[in-house]
């Protein structure tokens, strides 16, 4: 891309600087196999699998038959067979994808307006505090342990898993694959939690990863006992404090839906594209 086409497409540098992060991101931790116009990161160590994305610089369409040896390779390897691109930016993968019967959903791809002012969007309610925890926080295994309750029980809703439940996940290990990967990459950096602490519980927690300037928020969740507080919001605004305080320019997300996309524009979040993620179906 030239320096012109920059200037004149605003949107589509964008989309490339998120290209390239998340290119670049996976190969910190896992191994790289390149299938041709699919390019497979494979885990080194415990921690969340990775996926397969469109293989940079590639000039030509994916087609169904690649998507297929890249899914028994997945299967071959015992990892979910998974996919994950920008719809704007590789238009013709989504057709490749579903004719091997994998399912497409859709999330809002949104990027912070440089403008927006950095801050607490309002003071969160009663005893709690929002903070980033260090890697010997004791807080940090529940703030890593809180996304996988939140997940589990989707959408905004108020539902039973609280502070009880929380506390039996982290004596159960449940975070523990997300916890060991993610000290050192706090310790060097590379990885930023912000955590809505209460009484000592993180009810609410999220990360961003922070490279080259640019930097993506991930893994929001509210414990469901704990949502309706802003206690998401709250801790999206630390990540952004944080990630400005460290030099970076560009800072995006996928929102889960477009209820939650208009909850981060409150933070100056809009939205460039759209974000997919493939998987078989349940």
């Amino acid at each position: 891309m030239t320096s012109t086409d920059s200037h004149e497409h605003p949107e589509r540098a964008l989309l490339a600087r998120i290209e390239e992060y998340h290119d670049t991101v996976p190969r910190h931790e896992a191994r790289v196999e390149e299938h041709g116009p699919l390019t497979l990161f494979v885990r080194e160590g415990r921690g969340r699998p990775f996926h397969a994305r469109p293989t940079q610089g590639w000039s030509g369409p994916p087609e169904a038959g690649d998507v297929r040896r890249v899914r028994a390779r997945q299967r071959e390897l015992g990892v979910p067979e998974s996919f994950e691109w920008v719809a704007e930016t590789t238009p013709t993968l989504r057709a490749a994808v579903e004719e091997t019967g994998l399912v497409v959903r859709e999330h809002p791809l949104m990027v912070l307006d440089p403008s927006a002012p950095t801050g607490p969007v309002e003071e969160v309610a009663g005893t709690v505090s929002v903070r980033i925890p260090g890697a010997d926080d004791p807080v940090l295994a529940g703030a890593l342990t809180v996304p996988h309750l939140a997940f589990a029980d989707p959408g905004t809703r108020i539902g039973p898993a609280g502070t009880p439940q929380l506390a039996e996940a982290v004596e159960a290990g449940v975070g523990d694959e997300s916890l060991e990967p993610a000290i050192p990459r706090i310790r060097a950096g590379l990885t930023v939690v912000a955590a809505a602490v209460e009484h000592g519980m993180a009810l609410s927690a999220g990360q961003h990863q922070p490279l080259a300037g640019v930097s993506e928020i991930v893994g929001v969740g509210t414990l469901p006992a704990a949502r309706r507080r802003g206690l998401a919001l709250a801790v999206t605004a630390a990540l952004v404090a944080d990630a400005r305080s460290r030099g970076v320019e560009t800072v995006f997300l996928s929102a889960g839906d477009d209820a939650v996309a208009r909850i981060y524009a409150r933070l100056g979040f809009r939205r460039i594209g759209t974000a997919l993620a493939a998987e078989p179906a349940e």
